[in-house]
């Protein structure tokens, strides 16, 4: 009787695999919430590492969801740990590639990061040859994506930038300093 039992008992148990397959989504969904909601009580209780240790937990338990990624990209993005921010946003992006919020943290991000290595190398050295018409066409991408031909009003043309030392009668302090400041291509996006 035992040998008849046993199988039938495992193509019960298959069946009732079968009948629903890849579990109940509301039950996965409240444990995704319920894990985003442990996080943010921790952070609202200063535990931003225990945090990011729950929805870390939570991206391995159900890798499809993008919830505690993004959550984990905001947490990295607050942090200004850029690197890790884009890492997250990135991977949410590869469950979901029309998030707004994910492919806003990459790309302010990346901006940030992108800034920040500018403005050290303006500081060891002028920008130059390669490195300057890079930084040129980035800001061009930057304007065609905003839609705006000149990023500042009034600011004239950039592609042959001009200082003026002192000001003329006819120029005036106006036109000075808006010559001054699109010398610097990302100088309107700070």
């Amino acid at each position: 009787m035992l040998k008849r039992l046993i199988p039938a008992v495992a193509c019960a148990a298959l069946l009732a695999a079968c009948a629903s397959p890849g579990g109940s989504s509301t039950a996965k969904s409240a444990t995704v919430a319920a894990a985003v909601a442990e996080a943010d009580a921790a952070v609202a209780a200063g535990q931003r590492d225990k945090a990011f240790a729950l929805l870390k937990t939570a991206s391995l338990a159900f890798p499809t969801d993008k919830t505690p990624l993004v959550r984990m990209a905001q947490m990295r993005f607050d942090a200004n740990d850029y690197g890790e921010a884009i890492t997250h946003a990135r991977e949410a992006l590869e469950r979901d590639p029309d998030d707004l919020l994910a492919n806003s943290i990459a790309a302010v991000s990346g901006l940030r990061v992108s800034s920040k290595a500018l403005g050290e190398l303006t500081r060891k050295s002028k920008l130059n040859g390669d490195v300057k018409s890079e930084a040129e066409g980035l800001a061009k991408l930057l304007r065609a994506s905003l839609g705006e031909e000149v990023l500042v009003p009034g600011g004239g043309k950039a592609k042959t930038p001009t200082r003026t030392t002192k000001p003329t009668p006819a120029s005036g302090p106006a036109k000075t300093a808006t010559a001054s400041s699109s010398s610097d291509p990302f100088g309107a996006l700070k």
